[in-house]
């Protein structure tokens, strides 16, 4: 498959591919360019030519076309997530969802498009103020592999409503997804150039995106080092930036909580596409009162839980993503145990059989008896495991879930209004669950504090984060 720009399914300037491989056998999937930097200049070039046809068009055109975008996506979503599954490994009913969940967003911009942006206000002098907001202009967007086609809807959905056009990259392990999505938009009608996908690294066409004076915003998912170096670059330029980084998430459960509900949530939250997701649960802190409780029914729950290749019907969780990001995993639980810094209670091998052999399975894995200063508590883990702890009360649990440098998302699992509001006004995040965990509607703003993120995506938010304010002052 070519990547797209100007309207045109084109190789790169480089002449050269790469073969996107399947995680879970490691054959080929297909061959994709890979992009240049050139290729990215030409990409802004017809991003920034279409740019004052594509914002002189009425919101309520552009709304139709991601409405018929999101019907053509919801007709496609089973092709699509076959591709998505043999590029990405998550089993198939994670990836209909994610695709049909890509569709739900365009269809809720597509509802916003008769909503007026701009504000008039009376003065007191009699004059009027009226707020517009208009279009940044040609904005990048740089796309996770774990996410792709959820997280492009994320981004293309409000930039294109607003009127901007987009350079867009998505990652170098599932670019296919994200150009069937692109392929859907133009069928429903979006212009030349308005959308624009290169393919290729980071190293060559992300830092293009963040480098070239073309590109006035920029929104990134990933991690929270490749944020802060895109945030260096974007300061030459004062470029705008949206960026959604790494996480830690914790959740609480708390004595008085349904213990099965939260449970089945931990499970869920943890190792849903492996573990590879920023606000899946990443440490579990369980009040001693039912921890034995909990200990023992998610043991079992992830006993249950079968690991092989996503196309398998049968199957719950697919592989990593990578090799390095199962080996990754691998060192860590390694280092836990030989430091004595955790339990490893299920899990903390690969899986054996000859079906496992070429891919990049790992076991979903428990640790108790974590210590405190162990890496399992300290950094991202973007993998199927699950560190355990035991606190005594919500206040050493919320202390515990704060003691790191990152501020995604955080669930509390309870049934006591007055402990929802302690958790609410004590946990740092930028989302918070209660009595559940992962569940992002495209109407609420999301992001995080700390060093978590910049800016919030999604909700009408994400309609100013794509938008400049510009203020008229008239005396009547």
């Amino acid at each position: 498959m070519k990547m797209v720009i100007n309207g045109e399914w084109v190789g790169s300037l480089s002449d050269r591919t790469y073969t996107v491989k399947n995680p879970a056998n490691g054959e080929a999937v297909g061959p994709v360019p890979l992009g240049v930097r050139d290729d990215v200049k030409r990409a802004a070039d017809a991003a920034e030519e279409a740019l004052s046809r594509w914002s002189g068009t009425s919101s309520h055109h552009r709304g139709q076309i991601l409405a018929r975008a999101a019907a053509r996506i919801r007709e496609q979503a089973e092709e699509i997530a076959i591709i998505l599954t043999a590029e990405q490994g998550k089993p198939q009913r994670e990836a209909i969802d994610e695709v049909r969940g890509s569709a739900r967003v365009f269809e809720y911009y597509a509802g916003l498009s008769s909503n007026p942006l701009a504000t008039i206000q009376r003065l007191e002098d009699g004059s009027e103020a009226t707020v517009l907001r208009e279009p940044i202009g040609v904005c990048g967007a740089i796309l996770p592999w774990n996410m792709p086609a959820l997280l492009m809807a994320w981004k293309v959905g409000p930039a294109l409503l607003t009127g901007n056009t987009v350079v867009l990259k998505p990652a170098t392990a599932t670019p296919l997804t994200p150009l069937m999505m692109a392929a859907a938009l133009h069928d429903a009608g979006l212009p030349n150039g308005v959308l624009n996908v290169v393919t290729g690294s980071g190293d060559e066409v992300g830092e293009e995106i963040v480098r070239s004076k073309q590109i006035r915003k920029v929104s990134f998912t990933g991690s929270t080092q490749t944020g802060k170096r895109i945030m260096t670059l974007a300061a030459h330029d004062l470029k705008r930036l949206t960026l959604e980084l790494g996480g830690s998430d914790p959740m609480i459960i708390c004595g008085d909580a349904d213990i099965p509900k939260a449970v089945a949530g931990a499970v869920a939250g943890r190792f849903y596409n492996a573990g590879q997701i920023c606000t899946a649960v990443k440490r579990l802190y369980v009040v001693d009162a039912v921890a034995d409780q909990v200990i023992e029914q998610i043991t079992e729950k992830v006993g249950q839980i079968t690991v092989g290749d996503g196309m398998k019907p049968e199957v719950k969780m697919g592989p990593l993503s990578s090799m390095q990001g199962r080996e990754s995993i691998r060192s860590v639980v390694r280092q836990v145990v030989d430091r004595e810094e955790g339990r490893v209670i299920a899990g903390g091998e690969l899986p054996q059989g000859d079906e496992y052999l070429r891919g990049n399975f790992y076991t979903p894995t428990l640790v108790t008896d974590v210590a405190p200063d162990s890496v399992l508590l300290r950094e991202e883990i973007f993998g199927p495991v699950l560190p355990i702890v035991r606190v005594k009360d919500l206040n050493e649990a919320i202390t515990a879930a704060n003691s790191t440098r990152y501020g995604l998302g955080a669930s509390v699992w309870t049934s006591d209004p007055k402990t929802i509001r302690v958790a609410v006004g004590g946990l740092k995040a930028g989302i918070v669950w209660v009595n559940q965990h992962l569940k992002i509607p495209p109407e609420v703003p999301f992001g995080g504090v700390k060093e978590s993120g910049v800016g919030r995506e999604n909700g009408m938010q994400s309609l100013d984060a794509y938008t400049e304010a510009k203020t008229v002052l008239v005396r009547l």
